[in-house]
C-alpha cells in the first residue's frame, strides 16, 4: 500500500520566484527554534513564503507539516476545531477538543503551519504557547502581519522582493529584511562588486505578465524597473500589475501607479509607506475594472471563504448585474489575477488582502446587509435541500445522496458566516433553519460544541416572531447534539419538550426525536420507558414511508428487546431494521443496524455472525469518512475475531483501530479498543495481560464519565482469581489502571509478559484503593441493607450508592454485593 501523505499542503499556483536566501535561512532555523513567526504586510507574500517553506522540510518532521489556514474563521473558538479538523481529531463528549489535539500531537515530531493569525491573534498565542509546552517534538511556522509574542519566537520580518540596483537596471539591489534578533541583511563588499542577477522583483513581474500572454522586450525593462522600484518589491501588487500588461504597456501602468500615489500623498494618508503601495495597487486595479466588475468583486467579499460558479451566481446576481453575466465577469476578475482559481476553474476564492479590500467596498456601496442577508437565505436553502436529498426524500441512490452530504459539509464555513449574520441581525427563524438542515454541524460528521453553541445562541435571543413549532424542533436538535456530549438528562427534558410541541404532521422531526429518547433511554438503564419511543417512532415511520426512521424505530426496538434478555425478539427487529436501512441507502444508518444485529448475534454466541456483521460496517464508515465510528467498528471486529482463536487477523483489526483511536483523539475508541485487546490476551493465555488490559481500558472509561466495569471485565477478574490469585489479580489491576492505554496495549501486541513481583500485600493495596466514602459504603453492606437504606443513614441518593458500589467492585475485583459484605466483615477496621 502506498504511505499516507505526510501534508495536505496545495499545490503551487503557478512558478516560485525568488527568495532563495531567505528559504534556505528559515529551513536552517527550524534546527535551532521550535516557532517561527513570518510577519509583514498584506500582499508581501507571507503565505506563499511560509508554504513554500513548510515543502521543503516535509523530509525533516517524520509525523507531517499540516496546514491550518485561519483566514475564513471568524471566532477564536474555531482556532481550536480547525486544528483538530486539518489533524482528523474529533470533539469528544465532556471535553475540550483542544485537549484531545494536545494528546494526539504529545508524542508527533510534525509542523503546523498557522496561516493568517492576525485577526484571531490572541487565540493563537495562545494555541502555540501551549502546543510548544506540551509537545517537545512540535514545531510551529505562523503567518501574521503581528508577531504572536510568545516563550522562543524568532520574529521573521518578511522583506519586499530585491528591487533593481540603481546603477544596474534589472539587477538586485541590497537584499532587506530577515529574523527580528538579528542585523538587516547586506550584500558582501566583493559581490556588490559584481554583476548581479536579474532583481526577483523584476523575475517575477516578467514571470508574471508571460503568463498573461504579453512578451516583453528588452525595450520595456526601464519601464518594468521603474514600476517594481514605485510597487516597493511587493508581491501581489506586482501580480496585479502583470495582469494588467494585456492592455495596458508597463510604462503606462508605472504612470498610473504614479499618479495614484500622488493621490494618497493628498489624502493625507497616515499608514505605513509599503501598505500605501500596496493600497495604490489594489485601488488601481480596482478602478479599472469595469462598472459591473466592481459590483460582482466586493460581492464576492460575502463568502467565507472559496466558492463555486452555482453560489457566485445565486448570491451576487441582482441589478445591476444578472445571472448570465456572472460567469464572463468572474473570468475577467480571474484573468486580472483579483480572483484566484483551481485549474478546473470550479472553486474560486479571493487573497485575503483583496477580500478584506472588497469588504470595504462593499460597505460603502451600502450593499453589505443586503448581500449577507441574501448570502443567509442562500445557504439556508442550499442546505435544506442537500439534506432533505441525503436523508428525507425517498428512492434517491446513495450516489446522490452521499454528494448531497459531501456538498453540505462543503458550505460548513459559509454557514457559519451565515449563522454569524443571523445573530447579529436578529433573523432567529432562518438561523434556526439552518442549524436544523445541516448534515455537516450535526453529530452524524460534525462538532458537537458547535452545534450546541449556534442553537444555544440562537434561543437566547428574543423569540416573539419565532413560530412555536420551530423553537420546539430546534430544541430536539439541541438535544441530539447534547445527547452526543453525554449530558443525558438535559438531552431527555429538551427532547421531551420538543416532542411536545412539533406537530403531528412533522413526522420526520418527531421520529428523530422519538428515536433519541430511545437511546438516550437505554444509556440511563430505563428499558421499559423506552418502548413507547420506540414503538410510537415506528409507527409514525410506517404511516408516512420513512424508511431511514423506520430502520432507526426497529434498530431502537431491537436493542430494547436485547436489554430485557428477549433474543428472538431483538433478531428479528434487528433483520427489518437491516432491511429497511438498505432500502433507504444511506451508509450510517446501514452500519447503524448492521452492528446492531452484531450484537444481537454476540450475545447469542453466535462469533462468526456477529463477525460477519460487524465486518460488513467497515466499508460503509470508510466511505463515510466517519472515522470515530470505524474505530469502534474495527474494535468489535477484532474482538469477535480474537474470540473465534484468529489471533493474527485479530491482531491486525485491534491494531488499526487503536491507530485510528489515537488519530482522532477519542478515548472512547480506545476503550474499547483495550477491552478488544483483553480478550485477544486471555484467549492467546495471557491472563496477565488481559488483566492489565482491562485495568487500563477501566480507567479510561472512567476518565469520560463511564463509571461502572463492564459485565465481560467483571467475568475477566472472577476467572484471574480462581487462576492467578487475588493479591496478583488485584496487583495487576492495578497496574493496568496506572498505565498509560498505549503501555498496555503494547504489553497486548508486543507479546510483553508482566514479570512476577514479590508477593503482594492485598488489604493495604485494596485498602488504598477505596475512598473514605466506599468504605463506609462497604461497612454497611455488612448489615445486608439495600441501597435505600444505605442512603438513608449516609444522606445521600441511592444513585450515588449504586454508584459507589460499582466502583469498589471494579477496584476490589469483586462482581457481587455479597462478596463486598464478607471483604468488609473480615476487615473491620478498614471498612468502618
Amino acid at each position: 500500500m502506498p504511505e499516507p501523505p505526510r501534508h495536505n499542503l496545495p499545490a503551487e499556483p503557478n512558478r516560485f520566484v525568488g527568495r532563495e536566501r531567505d528559504l534556505d535561512e528559515l529551513r536552517g532555523l527550524f534546527r535551532e527554534t521550535r516557532v517561527v513567526t513570518l510577519c509583514g504586510v498584506g500582499g508581501i507574500g507571507k503565505t506563499r513564503l511560509a508554504l513554500r517553506v513548510a515543502a521543503g522540510l516535509v523530509s525533516a518532521y517524520p509525523d507531517g507539516v499540516w496546514l491550518v489556514e485561519l483566514a475564513r474563521l471568524r471566532h477564536p473558538e474555531l482556532v481550536d476545531q480547525e486544528i483538530g479538523r486539518v489533524l482528523g481529531v474529533r470533539e469528544e463528549a465532556g471535553r475540550p477538543v483542544f485537549g484531545t489535539v494536545l494528546d494526539r500531537l504529545r508524542d508527533l515530531h510534525c509542523l503546523l503551519l498557522l496561516d493568517n493569525c492576525e485577526h484571531l491573534i490572541d487565540r493563537c498565542a495562545e494555541v502555540a504557547a501551549a502546543l510548544i509546552a506540551a509537545c517537545p517534538r512540535l514545531s510551529v511556522l505562523a503567518t501574521s502581519r503581528e508577531p504572536l509574542r510568545i516563550a522562543g519566537e524568532l520574529i521573521w520580518r518578511v522583506p519586499p522582493l530585491d528591487l533593481p540596483d540603481e546603477g544596474n537596471p534589472g539587477e538586485a539591489g541590497p537584499m532587506r529584511g530577515g529574523p527580528e534578533t538579528e542585523p538587516a541583511r547586506g550584500a558582501p563588499e566583493e559581490e556588490s562588486a559584481q554583476r548581479r542577477p536579474e532583481a526577483e522583483s523584476v523575475q517575477l513581474f516578467l514571470d508574471r505578465a508571460t503568463a498573461t500572454g504579453t512578451r516583453l522586450g528588452p525595450g520595456s525593462l526601464p519601464d518594468v524597473v521603474r514600476l517594481c522600484r514605485a510597487l516597493d518589491g511587493l508581491p501581489l501588487a506586482l501580480e496585479l500589475a502583470a495582469a494588467r500588461t494585456s492592455l495596458l504597456s508597463p510604462g503606462q501602468i508605472a504612470d498610473r501607479i504614479d499618479d495614484r500615489f500622488s493621490l494618497l500623498t493628498t489624502g493625507g494618508r497616515t499608514a505605513p509607506a509599503r501598505q500605501r503601495t500596496l493600497l495604490a495597487a489594489v485601488e488601481w486595479s480596482y478602478d479599472l475594472l469595469s462598472a459591473k466588475e466592481q459590483v460582482l468583486l466586493r460581492r464576492l467579499s460575502v463568502f467565507a471563504g472559496d466558492f463555486d460558479l452555482d453560489l457566485a451566481e445565486q448570491v451576487c446576481a441582482e441589478r445591476p448585474i444578472s445571472e448570465a453575466e456572472i460567469v464572463d465577469l468572474l473570468g475577467g476578475l480571474v484573468d486580472k489575477s483579483l480572483v484566484l482559481c483551481d485549474e478546473s476553474r470550479r472553486r474560486y476564492w479571493l487573497l485575503e488582502t483583496i477580500k478584506r479590500y472588497a469588504v470595504d467596498c462593499l460597505q460603502k456601496a451600502g450593499e453589505r446587509e443586503v448581500l449577507r442577508e441574501r448570502h443567509l437565505h442562500v445557504v439556508c436553502e442550499l442546505q435544506e435541500r442537500h439534506f432533505a436529498t441525503e436523508m428525507v426524500e425517498p428512492g434517491v441512490p446513495w450516489a446522490r445522496r452521499l454528494e448531497a452530504l459531501t456538498m453540505s459539509k462543503s458550505l460548513v464555513d459559509d454557514q457559519r458566516m451565515a449563522l454569524d449574520w443571523s445573530v447579529e441581525s436578529g433573523n432567529v427563524p432562518l438561523g434556526l433553519r439552518l442549524c436544523a438542515a445541516s448534515s455537516g454541524l450535526l453529530p452524524l460528521c460534525g462538532n458537537l460544541t458547535e452545534i450546541v453553541t449556534w442553537i444555544e445562541r440562537l434561543l437566547s435571543l428574543d423569540l416573539t416572531q419565532v413560530p412555536g413549532e420551530q423553537i420546539a424542533q430546534a430544541r430536539g436538535y439541541l438535544a441530539y447534539g447534547l445527547e452526543a456530549r453525554d449530558e443525558l438528562s438535559r438531552s431527555l427534558a429538551l427532547a421531551e419538550e420538543s416532542l411536545a410541541g412539533v406537530t403531528e404532521d412533522n413526522t420526520f422531526a418527531r421520529c428523530v426525536i422519538h428515536s433519541l429518547i430511545v437511546v438516550v433511554l437505554l444509556r440511563m438503564g430505563r428499558p421499559e420507558d423506552a418502548v413507547h419511543h420506540a414503538e410510537e417512532g415506528l409507527a409514525l415511520a410506517l404511516r408516512s414511508g420513512d424508511a431511514w426512521n423506520q430502520a432507526a424505530g426497529l434498530a431502537g426496538l431491537s436493542a430494547v428487546a436485547l436489554t430485557r434478555g428477549r433474543l428472538r425478539e431483538a433478531q428479528r427487529h434487528g433483520e427489518e431494521a437491516l432491511a429497511r436501512a438498505r432500502e433507504h441507502g444511506h451508509r450510517w444508518i446501514m452500519a447503524r443496524t448492521a452492528t446492531q444485529l452484531g450484537a444481537v448475534a454476540e450475545f447469542r454466541g453466535d462469533l462468526v455472525t456477529a463477525k460477519a456483521h460487524y465486518e460488513m460496517v467497515v466499508p460503509w464508515l470508510r466511505e463515510l469518512g466517519s472515522d470515530l465510528d470505524l474505530s469502534r467498528a474495527l474494535a468489535r471486529v477484532g474482538r469477535v475475531t480474537a474470540m473465534l482463536h484468529e489471533f493474527a487477523a485479530a491482531r491486525d483489526w485491534l491494531t488499526a483501530s487503536l491507530a485510528l483511536g489515537r488519530e482522532t483523539g477519542q478515548r472512547h475508541g480506545v476503550a474499547l479498543c483495550l477491552v478488544g485487546l483483553s480478550v485477544l490476551a486471555e484467549r492467546e493465555g495471557d491472563l496477565e495481560g488481559a488483566v492489565l488490559a482491562a485495568g487500563a481500558a477501566a480507567r479510561l472509561r472512567e476518565s469520560i464519565g463511564q463509571q461502572s466495569p463492564t459485565i465481560r471485565i467483571e467475568e475477566l477478574l472472577g476467572r484471574a482469581r480462581t487462576k492467578l490469585g487475588d493479591g496478583r489479580t488485584t496487583s495487576l489491576w492495578s497496574r493496568g489502571r496506572a498505565m498509560s492505554p498505549d503501555d498496555a496495549a503494547r504489553h497486548v501486541l508486543e507479546g510483553e509478559r508482566i514479570a512476577q513481583k514479590a508477593p503482594v500485600v492485598t488489604e493495604p493495596v485494596r485498602h488504598s484503593l477505596l475512598t473514605a466514602r466506599e468504605q463506609e459504603v462497604a461497612g454497611l453492606l455488612t448489615r445486608g441493607l439495600s441501597n435505600r437504606a444505605i442512603a438513608t443513614e449516609l444522606v445521600i441518593s441511592p444513585a450515588t450508592v449504586a454508584r459507589h458500589i460499582a466502583n469498589i467492585m471494579e477496584k476490589l475485583g469483586y462482581t457481587s454485593r455479597a462478596q463486598i459484605a464478607v471483604w468488609a466483615a473480615e476487615h473491620p477496621t478498614v471498612a468502618r
